[in-house]
C-alpha cells in the first residue's frame, strides 16, 4: 500500500519509522492470540491488533499485565519503549473491561521471537504474491491555513500492496475525522483519497495525526494501521500586540545616559521562530516631544534614557506612543501601537531656603515652653517626603541652652522656643543663627552643583519683668550622721531675690518630707530634727533623704529647692540570716548560710561564724569569702530538726547569736522536705500515747521478763531452790534511768527446758527493766516480797496478798516457782488488753 500526495504544494518531509510485519495466528480469538515478531523491537512498534469488536463490543477501558506493551481502544498492541526479546517466546495478557457493567474478560498474547508465520488462507486473486517494492508507509503532509479551497480539497492518498491480491477497504481516525474537530478530513473507501473539507486555522490546530486502515471485506487487516501526521502551515493572520495594556515605568530623575527604563513587550499568535513572529519595536511619539530622553532597541523592546537632563521639578510623567511590527520591521508586516507611562522618581536635588533673610522676636525673662517665632521655607522637591522635609538647628547663639528649635509636620514650619528662662539682667537680647536641610541627604544632581545649607538670622529681644525668689542651686546636699536625735538643728536651705542678690525678707516652707523628720525654720530656712534619722530606713534612697523647701517674698512668688540629707553610716545591726534551712541527704549533706547586714559595705563584711559549744559535737561551720558559711555534719544524723546556735560577727565585731533551726530530711529539694514535715505534723496528733497505754506496755514487759525467769528457774537441775536470793547476798539497785549505767550488768537468761523444776538464781536489776525502756516507772524488789510501786496510782499488790490467807506460811524471800506462775500470768493477760486499748485510743 502506497501514501500518494495529491495536493499541489504540499510539503513533503522525511520517511516516518516504519512498521515490523506481523502474523497473527488466532487459536481462538477471545483467548489467545499468538504474534510473531523480531527480537529488537523499538518504541512505539505496532505488534499486532486483537478483534475486541468481536470478543468484547461494550469494552471501554483496556489493561495490560507487562508495562512493555500498551492497547488502544482498538485492539492494536504498541511498544511502550525499545525492547530487547532474548528469549523465543514472551507472553502477557490484556484485560478488556466494562466500567458500567464492571464485567472483564483475559486474552493471552504470545511472542514468537524470530519465527516463521504461516499464509493466512484468504481469497486471493492471484495464486502466487510477488512484492517489488513496499507501498505501505507513513508519509507526512503539510495544509495550508485559511484555504480558500476549493473544498473538499484533496490532500493525500494510501495504498496498500494487499490490494493487489484482496479487495481493499480504506478507512482513517482521529482528530478531525472521529475526534473534534470532527468531519474535518474523510476517504474515499476504494481509492484512498484523503479529502479536507473546510479551513484550517493553525492557532487553534497545529497538527492532526491520524490514522489509516486497510481491511478487506471480512474484516481482515492484511496492515497495521499507518500514521499519518497533516501538519498546517502558518499563514500571517495575527498582528502583534502589546502583553499588557497599561504599562508605567519609573526612573529616577537626573540620571546617567543610557539607563534602563524598562523592556516593553508584544505577543504574536503565529508559528514561533519564523518571520511571522520576527518583531520590531519603535518609538513613535514622545509627549512632550522636547527634547527627545528616550530610545528604544528595535529587537528586545528595552527602553533607555539618552540624555541626563531628566527633571522632575521640569516635568514629572512621559507618555511614549510605542508600535510592534512583524516581518522583520517589514513595511508589509502586520503591526499594532500601545502607550506607555514613564514616572520620574524625585531626588533632593533642591535644597530648602527661608523666605526671608533675618528675623526679629522678644520674650519676657524668666518665661519657659513659650513658643516665640515661626519662620517659613520652599522646597521644590517633592512635598511630604523626605526630599522636601525641613530639619531645622540653631548654629550659634545657643550655647546656654535656651531655645529649642523643631519642626511642625503640617507646615514644614521651623517652630522656636525657649525652653530655659532669659534673664534680662545677665543679656538683653540674644541673636541666633539658624540653618535649614533636609530629612533626605542631598543628591548631586548632573548638571548642578552639591546644594548648600540654607541659613538666616534671629534676634530675640529680651523684656524685663519684676522676678520672683531664686533657687540656685536647684538641689542641695548636707551631710548628717546616722541615728542623729531628736531636736539637733541642720543647715537649710537658702534662696536668693534676684533683684537684691541676697534672701531678706523671704519665707520657706516644707512641701516634702515622706517620713517627717524635719521641721523648718520659717524665716532662716534651717532643719530641726524631730525624730531618730535612720539611714537603714526605707525612706532613705543610697544614703539619701529627700527635703522638698518653697522659698517665698512678700509678694507670694515663690521657687522650689531640694535639700538632700546625706546619711553617714553607723555600725548599729547586727548581721541577720535566715534561720531556718534544710539539708537534703539525696542532694547534700551540707547548708549555705548567708547573713545580710543592713548597714553599709564599711559596717558590713568580711563575717565571722562561730558554733556555740554545745552544737561543735553535731556540726561543722567552715567560713567562705568573709561573706557566707557552709554548716557541715559531722556525722550522718538521723532525719529530724536540730537546734544550732550560730554567732555572726561583721567587720567591726558588732555580733549576734541566732538560733538556727536544721531540718535533715529525706529528700532531694528542700520542698520536699517541707512537705513530708508538714504531712508529720498532720499525723503526729493521732498516734501520741497516753499515760495507761505506756503504763501497760511497762507492765507488759515487767510480767513478759518474769515469765523468762521463771522458766530459767525451772531449769535448775535442784529439786527446790530459792526463786530470790537473801538480802545479804544480792542487793538490788533501783534505777530511773533510761539506759543502762555502769554498774548495771546484763544477766544470762537460759532458755527453760524443764517446767517442773524450782529455780533458785540471781537476777540484777538490768534483767527487769531492759535497756532502753524509756519510763517513769521503777521495780522494787524486797525481802518481804515483790512490789509494783507506780507513780501514777492506785494499787500495791505483794505476793503473800496474791497467794492469800489459806496458803501456808514459808520463809520470808522463799517462793516456788509455781507461786510466781500464778501470780504473773492472769496479770500479764490483763495489762497487755488494757494496753491495747489505750495504743488504740
Amino acid at each position: 500500500m502506497a501514501v500518494a500526495s495529491a495536493a499541489p504544494g504540499s510539503i513533503f518531509c522525511k520517511q516516518l519509522l516504519f512498521c515490523l510485519s506481523v502474523l497473527i495466528l488466532s487459536c481462538d480469538a477471545c483467548q489467545k492470540i499468538s504474534l510473531q515478531v523480531p527480537s529488537h523491537l523499538q518504541a512505539e512498534t505496532l505488534v499486532g491488533k486483537a478483534n475486541l469488536k468481536e470478543c468484547f463490543p461494550s469494552a471501554r477501558l483496556f489493561l495490560s499485565s507487562d508495562p512493555d506493551f500498551r492497547i488502544l481502544e482498538d485492539g492494536s498492541i504498541y511498544t511502550t519503549h525499545n525492547l530487547i526479546l532474548s528469549s523465543e517466546r514472551k507472553s502477557f495478557s490484556i484485560f478488556p473491561s466494562d466500567s458500567q457493567s464492571q464485567e472483564q474478560k483475559k486474552i493471552e498474547i504470545v511472542l514468537d521471537v524470530g519465527g516463521k508465520k504461516a499464509p493466512k488462507k484468504r481469497h486471493s486473486r492471484d495464486t502466487v504474491l510477488k512484492r517489488s517494492k513496499r507501498r505501505w508507509a507513513p508519509i507526512p503532509c503539510s495544509l495550508m491555513e485559511n484555504s480558500l479551497g476549493p473544498f473538499p480539497q484533496h490532500i493525500q492518498q494510501v495504498q496498500s500492496d494487499a490490494a493487489q491480491n484482496y479487495t481493499i477497504f480504506y478507512s482513517i481516525s482521529g482528530p478531525g475525522v472521529d475526534k473534534e474537530p470532527f468531519n474535518l478530513f474523510y476517504i474515499d473507501k476504494d481509492t484512498g483519497d484523503i479529502f479536507c473539507t473546510r479551513s484550517i486555522d493553525r492557532e487553534q490546530y497545529e497538527q492532526f495525526p491520524l490514522y489509516a486502515y486497510a481491511t478487506t471485506a471480512d474484516g481482515y487487516a492484511p496492515e497495521y494501521p499507518l500514521p499519518l501526521l497533516f501538519k498546517v502551515e502558518d499563514d500571517n493572520d495575527n498582528a502583534p500586540y502589546f502583553e499588557n495594556k497599561v504599562t508605567v515605568f519609573t526612573v529616577p530623575e537626573n540620571c546617567r545616559t543610557g539607563t534602563s527604563v524598562g523592556q516593553v513587550t508584544a505577543i504574536d499568535l503565529d508559528e514561533p521562530d519564523t518571520l511571522h513572529t520576527r518583531l520590531k519595536y519603535k518609538i513613535l511619539q514622545q509627549i512632550p516631544d522636547h527634547p527627545k530622553h528616550f530610545s528604544i532597541h528595535p529587537d528586545t523592546g528595552v527602553i533607555t534614557t539618552t540624555t541626563p537632563l531628566l527633571d522632575r521639578e521640569h516635568c514629572d510623567t512621559y507618555k511614549l506612543v510605542m508600535e510592534v511590527r512583524d516581518m522583520g520591521g517589514q513595511p508589509f508586516g502586520l503591526f499594532n501601537t500601545g502607550t506607555i507611562t514613564i514616572s520620574l522618581e524625585d531626588e533632593n536635588d533642591n535644597p530648602p531656603y527661608f523666605t526671608e533673610t533675618s528675623y526679629f522676636t522678644e520674650v519676657e525673662e524668666n518665661r519657659i515652653d513659650v513658643e516665640i517665632l515661626r519662620m517659613a521655607v520652599h522646597d521644590q522637591d517633592l512635598p511630604y517626603t523626605p526630599h522636601s522635609k525641613a530639619v531645622y538647628k540653631i548654629l550659634q547663639g545657643n550655647e546656654n541652652g535656651n531655645f529649642k528649635i523643631s519642626t511642625d509636620p503640617n507646615t514644614n514650619e521651623a517652630v522656636l522656643c525657649v525652653v530655659k528662662a532669659l534673664n534680662y539682667e545677665v543679656n538683653h537680647q540674644v541673636v541666633l543663627q539658624i540653618g535649614v536641610l533636609n530629612e533626605a541627604q542631598f543628591t548631586k544632581a548632573a548638571n548642578s552643583k552639591t546644594p548648600t545649607m540654607c541659613t538666616t538670622t534671629v534676634t530675640v529681644k529680651i523684656k524685663d519683668r519684676d522676678e520672683g525668689p531664686e533657687c540656685q542651686p536647684p538641689v542641695k546636699v548636707i551631710q548628717s550622721t546616722d541615728g542623729l536625735q531628736p531636736g539637733q538643728e541642720l543647715q537649710g536651705y537658702k534662696a536668693l531675690d534676684p533683684e537684691t542678690r541676697s534672701g531678706e525678707g523671704l519665707r520657706y516652707k516644707k512641701i516634702g518630707d515622706e517620713d517627717n523628720w524635719f521641721e523648718i525654720n520659717e524665716h532662716t530656712g534651717n532643719l530641726r530634727t524631730l525624730k531618730v534619722l535612720d539611714r537603714e530606713s526605707k525612706f532613705v534612697k543610697n544614703d539619701r533623704y529627700n527635703v522638698s523647701v518653697v522659698a517665698m517674698d512678700t509678694d507670694g512668688r515663690s521657687c522650689t529647692g531640694t535639700l538632700v540629707v546625706r546619711l553617714e553610716d553607723y555600725n548599729d545591726h547586727p548581721p541577720q540570716i535566715d534561720t531556718e534551712v534544710t539539708i537534703c541527704q539525696h542532694a547534700k549533706d551540707y547548708a549555705v548560710l548567708k547573713p545580710v547586714d543592713a548597714d553599709g559595705p564599711e559596717n558590713g563584711p568580711p563575717f565571722q561564724f562561730f558554733l556555740d559549744n554545745s552544737a561543735n559535737k553535731l556540726w561543722n561551720l567552715e567560713t567562705k569569702d568573709g561573706k557566707t558559711a557552709i554548716l557541715h555534719q559531722r556525722q550522718i544524723l538521723d532525719y529530724n530538726n536540730y537546734n544550732v546556735p550560730v554567732i555572726i560577727k561583721d567587720r567591726h565585731g558588732l555580733h549576734a547569736k541566732h538560733m538556727l533551726t536544721v531540718r535533715v530530711c529525706d529528700c532531694t529539694t528542700p520542698s520536699d522536705c517541707k512537705m513530708n514535715f508538714k504531712t508529720v505534723r498532720d499525723i503526729k496528733p493521732n498516734v501520741i500515747l497516753g499515760r495507761w497505754a505506756i503504763l501497760a506496755m511497762v507492765l507488759g514487759s515487767a510480767l513478759l521478763l518474769c515469765i523468762l525467769f521463771t522458766c530459767f528457774c525451772v531449769t535448775a537441775k535442784r529439786t527446790v531452790k530459792k526463786c530470790f536470793p537473801d538480802v545479804a547476798q544480792q542487793n538490788l539497785i533501783v534505777s530511773n534511768t533510761e539506759g543502762p549505767g555502769e554498774e548495771v550488768m546484763e544477766a544470762n537468761i537460759r532458755l527453760p527446758t524443764q517446767t517442773s523444776n524450782i529455780c533458785d538464781t540471781s537476777m540484777s536489776v538490768g534483767t527487769l527493766g531492759g535497756q532502753g525502756v524509756k519510763t517513769q516507772q521503777s521495780f522494787e524488789m524486797v525481802k518481804g516480797g515483790y512490789t509494783l510501786d507506780s507513780s501514777k496510782g492506785g494499787g500495791h499488790q505483794t505476793l503473800e496478798s496474791v497467794k492469800g490467807a489459806g496458803q501456808g506460811v514459808m520463809e520470808p524471800g522463799r517462793y516456788t516457782c509455781t507461786d510466781w506462775h500464778s501470780f504473773t500470768q492472769p496479770r500479764l493477760g490483763e495489762e497487755s488488753i488494757r494496753g491495747h486499748t489505750l495504743i488504740k485510743n
